[in-house]
């Protein structure tokens, strides 16, 4: 099923490019949040990253990103609750979430970071988001199925400085959307005709999953309600 969980991420390498324009990884002791970041989290080693940690929040996801690191990857994955991890009051020089933390939990896991996360360092944060304030049953289907609760997307700065982040940059990157969606629907097609019979019933709610998501924005009109924002944010207050 490696296939399927190769499928690039929102953003593709977008948001890293720009982070790594705005921000010296050399030294600097990292996390990334989300599952499919193998090939971010090998780069930022590559960029001079003392350390980079990845956390995922399932068993399957853990075990897809140790088969896609090399087995001498200085990378490190381990498998925790992203609103209760197992790390120390201010770890990290850099945590980076791309699309990976715009869940119904957000509060938890954003007060987390800031636990976390060094005061005066940096979150990098893509955020899936919602175009439009109103938008149709079916969007909100989307959005239900993968747990999401949308940021209004003008308003993603609003959220981060009402929690004591100032705004160094935000980038929109709603259009490299429809290159995700055209990936996962190839690539779906590519895994659905190596799958197994027995392959394609375990999987059956995730394939659906995925062919209905890619449906809907390359066919239907979701492109018109879903987008993508960028943001690299400092932590301006220690938290009491």
């Amino acid at each position: 099923m490696t296939s399927i969980q190769n499928i690039f991420l929102p953003g593709g390498f977008k948001q890293f490019r720009i982070l790594k324009s705005k921000f010296h990884l050399s030294d600097k002791t990292v996390l990334i949040i989300g599952s499919n970041s193998e090939l971010i989290a090998e780069k930022m080693i590559d960029s001079g990253a003392a350390s980079v940690k990845v956390i995922v929040n399932d068993y399957e996801s853990l075990l897809n990103s140790r088969l896609n690191l090399p087995k001498d990857s200085k990378v490190s994955v381990k498998m925790m609750d992203y609103e209760n991890t197992d790390f120390n009051y201010e770890s990290f020089d850099l945590i980076y979430a791309q699309a990976s933390i715009s869940l119904t939990s957000r509060n938890k896991i954003v007060k987390e970071i800031k636990r976390i996360l060094k005061n005066e360092s940096v979150l990098c944060v893509s955020e899936i988001t919602s175009l439009s304030k109103q938008y149709p049953q079916f969007v909100k289907d989307i959005f239900e199925s993968s747990d999401i609760l949308p940021l209004y997307h003008d308003e993603c700065a609003k959220y981060y400085e009402e929690r004591n982040f100032s705004v160094l940059y935000e980038e929109d990157l709603s259009s490299s959307l429809k290159n995700y969606y055209e990936n996962a629907a190839n690539q779906l097609k590519q895994a659905i005709e190596t799958l197994t019979d027995k392959e394609k019933s375990y999987y059956k709610k995730l394939l659906n999953k995925i062919s209905h998501e890619s449906n809907a924005y390359l066919k239907l009109g979701a492109d018109k309600f879903i987008g993508l924002k960028m943001i690299i944010l400092k932590k301006t207050q220690k938290e009491r």
